[in-house]
């Protein structure tokens, strides 16, 4: 995917300054040192630092090297410190393989954390199969094959879209017009959505899914116009990247917010600072909004401002959040290993693992290493917040493959 917006291009480019990174570096965190490799715990980081998903994966590698800090810090795992690798696989798949492939071969890292795109995680899932090391991957995702290799910190359509879709029809409209990057992770998501849709006695007005590089929407636009009418209908939209922003500036421009309405998975605080009052008005349904009242997430916050800078704090994401909970879920797990640090023991010691996370405390389900959370739907505020208007009574046992 090519960058293709001059927009987001900018955000990246302030990102990469703020925190001193090219597309990929070596090290470890907080105090750089010097100790042999007996003395510290080697893990890979795949981001895309370029490419059409960088306004949304800059968090995730911030907020995982805010999580490294925070342990070597606090003294490591078991005394040792992490040292990591990080790649830019640049929002593409094969690059994804090629660069996991030399984590494991030339960096020789016990773990990997990463990637954001449903097509780079299906594309190195065969790569971590033959050399058996594990990935814990930080994004909300389709569900449907898990992979026995893949540790997954993100949620999942039962503790996603069976909350939001429900909220949608009640509060909004039961007309749906559904709208992604034709992605493996939008196609499902859209089939999921109808299926659960007609379920409930709404009505699917209209389906597009387009290339993964397209910036004008006008006749879009027209079509979902002219197909929902007056009635209106919403938006049910998983457009990423430069794809989303266009669309959201578009849709703006247009002046529909008064009949049709944005619900998106993937809206979130780095789209709706970035985007202004393009964003105002639509809804977002994940298990994580920064406007959590938390110990952990006020803790949280305060770090990655600290780190790099306050207006940066206000972008934090589901994703960003999902990361830092990876980087310190993968340290448990270590700890829990000693000196017999093997793919085995590191999946194994997943089991039941918790956390007092920013979302609130999360555990990891030993069937099938995805973590009970929170359904929480948010609307976007003028000021680019998004409030939380509504949340699941407690958190919500994963089923990957509902």
């Amino acid at each position: 995917m090519k960058k293709s917006s001059k927009f987001t291009a900018l955000l990246l480019s302030l990102a990469l300054l703020i925190t001193g990174v090219g597309a990929c570096g070596k090290g470890t965190s907080g105090d750089a040192t010097k100790a042999s490799s007996g003395d510290t715990i080697k893990i890979g980081l795949v981001f895309s630092l370029t490419g059409g998903t960088a306004i949304s994966e800059q968090c995730m590698y911030n907020s995982a090297l805010l999580a490294i800090n925070e342990i070597n810090a606090a003294g490591g795992i078991g005394g040792k410190k992490i040292e990591y690798v990080v790649k830019d696989y640049a929002t593409d798949a094969d690059t994804a393989v090629k660069v996991v492939k030399d984590l494991i071969l030339q960096d020789n890292v016990k773990a990997i954390v990463g990637l954001y795109t449903s097509s780079s995680r299906i594309a190195v899932e065969p790569v971590l199969e033959e050399y058996k090391i594990p990935l814990v991957y930080p994004t909300f995702y389709e569900g449907e094959k898990p992979n026995p290799y893949v540790v997954y910190t993100g949620c999942v359509p039962n503790q996603q879209g069976d909350y939001f879709v429900p909220y949608l029809m009640d509060n909004v409209s039961k007309n749906f017009y559904l709208i992604g990057t034709d992605t493996t992770y939008a196609s499902i998501i859209n089939d999921q959505a109808k299926t659960l849709i007609t379920s409930l006695g709404g009505n699917v007005i209209g389906e597009e899914l387009v290339s993964s590089d397209t910036t004008e929407f006008s006749d879009v636009i027209a079509k979902i116009k002219d197909q929902c009418g007056d009635q209106g209908c919403v938006i049910y939209c998983n457009l990423n990247g430069d794809s989303g922003t266009s669309f959201y500036t578009q849709f703006s421009a247009a002046g529909l917010s008064d009949n049709y309405t944005i619900a998106s998975f993937i809206m979130d605080e780095s789209f709706s600072t970035a985007l202004g009052k393009a964003a105002v008005g639509t809804y977002a349904c994940v298990n994580y909004f920064n406007t959590i009242d938390t110990d952990a997430n006020t803790k949280y916050l305060k770090a990655y401002s600290d780190a790099y800078g306050a207006d940066s704090a206000k972008a934090v994401t589901a994703v960003g959040e999902s990361t830092y909970d990876a980087v310190y879920l993968l340290s448990k797990s270590l700890e829990k290993c000693g000196a017999d640090i093997t793919t085995d023991n590191i999946l194994k010691n997943f089991d039941d693992l918790t956390f007092d996370a920013p979302q609130g405390t999360i555990q990891v389900d030993p069937d099938t290493h995805h973590i009970y959370c929170t359904a929480r739907v948010g609307l976007v505020q003028d000021d680019g917040t998004i409030k939380i208007v509504y949340q699941s009574d407690k958190p919500i046992k994963p089923e990957p493959t509902k």
